[in-house]
C-alpha cells in the first residue's frame, strides 16, 4: 500500500470540512427551528393555564351564589 499523495489528502480533508460545514449548518437550522416550536408551546401552555385559572374562578364563583336547596 503506497501513502497517499498530499495534494490527495488534502483534497479529502476539503471534502470533509465541506461535508462538516454543511453538517453545523444544518444543526443549526434545526435548532433555530426547535428553539421557535419551544417557545410557541410555552406561550400557549401559559395561555392554558391563564384560561384553567379564570375557569376555576368562574367555577367557584357560582357555587357560593347558588341559593341552598328548596329542602332546607
Amino acid at each position: 500500500m503506497s501513502p497517499t499523495p498530499p495534494d490527495q489528502r488534502l483534497d479529502d480533508m476539503e471534502l470533509r470540512l465541506t461535508f462538516l460545514d454543511d453538517a453545523v449548518s444544518s444543526l443549526g437550522d434545526s435548532e433555530a427551528m426547535q428553539s421557535q416550536r419551544l417557545l410557541k408551546l410555552e406561550n400557549a401552555l401559559s395561555e392554558l393555564r391563564r384560561e384553567l385559572a379564570a375557569l376555576r374562578t368562574s367555577l367557584s364563583d357560582d357555587a357560593h351564589d347558588e341559593p341552598p336547596p328548596p329542602h332546607y
